[in-house]
């Protein structure tokens, strides 16, 4: 299971949003690039950047500093937020990026997706966020009346082989992923899916790595790495060493443990 650190820029600086709300926002550093190779250090095997500007007006604003950041860091960076066309796919795929994301794209102009997953095949994936189960587009803005699933069932006919899924609702507010939805849209297609939205704490960590089976097979992290609520070395070395029967050991355990020190269980 692979844990993906989140950078959100926007006007340049390092920021967190809840649930997409750009009035809710919260400055985490006024350098991007620092808190990237933080992410390096700290042992993440890649790193993924959004351009929340572009996001909104449909052209990526801060990729100067989004390709800086690739060429500094020796892990892979998949990035978002604006890419609407081929041109702009190009200029990002050939200044180093490791994975796009197409998000607004897919429902607006599926020809375009089309052409990009014949061009760069497993380095295209789509974002699918959804709000109640419907798909966001447009920076989170608008809500379509397609579902999540629908979406999911469409790209996969394309060729699309990795989708990020995000509640928008669970999104930077702490609170615990949609397991429920993570899972029905993983049991859906035959794709990988990277969870995103909501990963708070070390139980959240276990419970995504239970969805392996069902196809998911990573998890962005954000809000929570910045807060200090999730240890991202932690969180690596859970992913890595989780066994499904982890949970029922580590209960036994403290049930053990409880007995001896005559605590009341």
């Amino acid at each position: 299971m692979l844990i993906i650190p989140a950078i959100d820029i926007r006007k340049g600086r390092c920021i967190r949003l809840a649930q997409g709300n750009l009035r809710d926002e919260t400055i985490f550093s006024e350098e991007p690039e620092g808190v990237a190779k933080l992410w390096q250090l700290k042992g993440a095997k890649m790193l993924h950047v959004v351009d929340i500007d572009g996001a909104v007006t449909g052209i990526p604003k801060n990729l100067d500093i989004v390709l800086k950041i690739v060429k500094t860091l020796r892990i892979p960076v998949e990035f978002g937020g604006g890419i609407r066309n081929i041109e702009t796919l190009d200029k990002i795929m050939n200044g180093g990026v490791e994975r796009a994301i197409l998000g607004t794209s897919v429902i607006s102009n599926t020809d375009f997706l089309k052409e990009a997953v014949d061009k760069y095949k497993h380095r295209i994936m789509v974002g699918i966020d959804a709000k109640k189960g419907l798909v966001a587009v447009k920076g989170w803005k608008e809500v379509t009346n397609k579902r999540a699933v629908t979406i999911a069932k469409e790209v996969e006919a394309v060729g699309v082989k990795t989708i990020l899924f995000t509640d928008i609702e669970k999104d930077g507010m702490l609170s615990g992923p949609n397991f429920k939805n993570t899972k029905e849209l993983a049991q859906a297609v035959n794709m990988e899916v990277i969870a995103s939205g909501g990963v708070t704490s070390i139980d959240d960590v276990e419970n995504l790595c239970a969805l392996e089976k069902y196809g998911v097979s990573g998890m962005v992290i954000g809000k929570s790495l910045y807060t200090g609520n999730l240890d991202l070395k932690k969180a690596i070395r859970l992913a890595k060493e989780y066994q499904p029967s982890d949970r029922r050991t580590r209960k036994k355990k403290n049930l053990i443990k409880a007995r001896k020190s005559g605590r009341r269980i």
